[in-house]
């Protein structure tokens, strides 16, 4: 459950690391706006977060990452320079504890461009194991060409932390897993589960761990050998990256007057 206040939001996630870390985890990932409070839900007025607070609950997280070896991709709104709003963002804290990059939402909602958030601009990719992730922020849901962007990028899975208002969202998310063959990591909090709940998407769409209403932490193994996942990783993946391509189609394409004319008879 999210609130207003880092204090309370803080040790909940640390909380959920120790579990995620004796679970053998090795990456945690957190829903949007989960350390800060969400705009629009917790958050009415930037002036009401206790930012000092909130810098203060992201290193002592960044200390635990460390301690327990464990990545963590946690949801908190990004202080700017004032009057600048702050980025609605995601940090990548590394298992040795540093923050080694922040994903900055790029499609913000009309109400969050107009009265809440900065919008970033660039992909956020990073390598736990030898697999690959990219980050996405809730209504991003709905630009697809952000999905595939990341695909042509090479990720293995796409984190999306989100605070959803509709169920349609896990149609979209399981849709991008499925066309872009990549698994799918999507945090929502307890706010939403009315709506649906966290998931693990599998690279041919399949759900492959959700949380429900007695269970606030799922676990999950990305493995690019398990069998069930040769079709998606081995053969579709590869294909459609060359069907975008277009080599295939333009080699094969011909000169005839009954292809050119739009209007022809059989």
């Amino acid at each position: 459950m999210i609130s207003d206040d880092a204090r309370r939001n803080g040790p909940v996630i640390r909380r959920l690391m120790r579990e995620a870390a004796e679970a053998g985890a090795r990456l945690i990932l957190f829903p949007e706006g989960c350390l800060s409070g969400y705009a629009k839900e917790q958050i009415r007025d930037w002036d009401q977060v206790d930012w000092p607070a909130v810098e203060e609950e992201l290193r002592q997280v960044a200390a635990l990452a460390a301690e327990l070896r464990l990545w963590v991709v946690l949801g908190s709104a990004h202080r700017l320079t004032p009057p600048h709003r702050p980025h609605n963002s995601l940090y990548v804290i590394a298992d040795d504890g540093q923050v080694v990059d922040r994903y900055d939402k790029r499609y913000c909602s009309n109400t969050e461009i107009l009265g809440y958030y900065t919008p970033g601009f660039t992909p956020t990719t990073f390598t736990v194991d030898g697999y690959r992730f990219g980050c996405a922020i809730c209504i991003e849901i709905n630009f697809p060409e952000l999905f595939v962007e990341y695909e042509r990028l090479g990720v293995d899975c796409v984190l999306l932390s989100a605070y959803p208002v509709d169920s349609v969202f896990e149609v979209k998310a399981r849709a991008h897993a499925a066309i872009n063959n990549y698994w799918l990591a999507m945090a929502t909090p307890a706010q939403t589960s009315a709506l649906l709940n966290s998931e693990l998407i599998s690279p041919d769409g399949t759900v492959l761990a959700r949380a429900d209403a007695t269970t606030e932490l799922i676990i999950g193994e990305l493995d690019r050998d398990a069998p069930e996942f040769d079709i998606a990783l081995n053969k579709a993946r590869p294909w459609r990256a060359g069907a975008r391509q277009g080599d295939i189609y333009r080699s094969r394409r011909v000169c005839d007057p009954r292809s050119d004319s739009p209007a022809g008879f059989v």
